[in-house]
């Protein structure tokens, strides 16, 4: 465990760390991402309208998009989404086929053509998920020739610590010790304060910039300056069409992992807040079905 003398001292010279990263040009490798965690929502119906909406959006070609349905869908949407919005999954099995009531394997998902996989979401965590299973999932996935969304984050007691460093960088070292250099060229993390997750609080641009620099910071001590600079590290704390030109502005930030927001048209402006782009063509696209959803 980082102490608490050591967790002040990384963030008091994460923010200067982090400007010295981006005076690298490789930092230009760093293409902004969008991810959409459908989470456990949606019928037959109601995913096709999300795979009509996102058809029918004008999505910029500067953002890599991803959305992950749930497990159930994921074949129907990889089959009618578009080619440049890749088709991800919520999570997977920590090893391959088996008698595993009620797993899908990383095996299977890539046999459906599928991307990428989320793993570590907190809400997977709070089901009893330590980091060691967690990573083992990733690699396996990795291994397995998916790309990973690799979650970290902190609980509001954490939050209110001033301890959330102390509660997050184990979460980084657990994938540092399974990661190569390589397999870090198909991860990209996101960073999600727990606290807010589905409550409608976000964290400001400024806090959000501190987590994230202190997280490229402590990535530089695990893995290395190299993999630092190159990984992408998103923000998943119920970003919002509104919210996301101030987040995608500080320069740690580089997307964002969307919940309830990537069940809406505002998905778009999500992808789209660091261009002018308008998000929708002008078609009708109904999408009340989904009612309130607001995680």
């Amino acid at each position: 465990m980082i102490s608490n003398t050591a967790a002040r001292a990384i963030a008091q010279t994460s923010l200067k760390a982090s400007r010295s990263f981006h005076s690298s040009s490789t930092s230009l490798a760093r293409k902004f991402f969008v991810g959409g965690n459908w989470k456990c929502n949606g019928s037959v119906s109601q995913t096709n309208e999300l795979i009509s909406m996102l058809n029918q959006s004008t999505l910029t070609t500067e953002t890599e998009v991803v959305v992950c349905p749930s497990q159930v869908y994921v074949q129907g949407v990889k089959d009618g989404l578009r080619s440049d919005v890749a088709v991800g999954a919520q999570d997977c099995w920590v090893q391959g086929n088996g008698a595993f009531t009620g797993e899908t394997s990383a095996d299977m998902l890539k046999d459906m053509g599928v991307s990428w996989v989320i793993v570590g979401h907190s809400e997977r965590r709070g089901k009893g998920e330590s980091d060691a299973e967690v990573a083992a999932k990733a690699k396996y996935a990795l291994d397995k020739g998916l790309s990973v969304i690799a979650c970290c984050g902190e609980p509001l007691e954490a939050r209110e610590a001033g301890t959330t460093n102390d509660f997050v960088f184990p979460q980084i070292k657990a994938y540092a010790d399974v990661f190569t250099k390589d397999d870090w060229e198909r991860v990209v993390i996101a960073y999600e304060p727990i606290w807010a997750i589905g409550t409608g609080l976000t964290a400001t641009p400024e806090q959000a910039q501190d987590t994230h620099a202190g997280i490229r910071q402590y990535l530089g001590q695990v893995s290395g300056a190299e993999v630092a600079e190159n990984t992408r590290i998103l923000y998943g704390g119920s970003a919002s069409g509104k919210t996301a030109p101030g987040l995608s502005a500080k320069p740690d930030i580089d997307g964002f992992l969307v919940g309830g927001a990537s069940l809406k048209p505002e998905f778009a402006d999500i992808v789209n807040c660091q261009t002018t782009d308008n998000s929708l063509k002008p078609v009708n696209v109904g999408i009340n079905g989904f009612g309130r959803i607001g995680r």
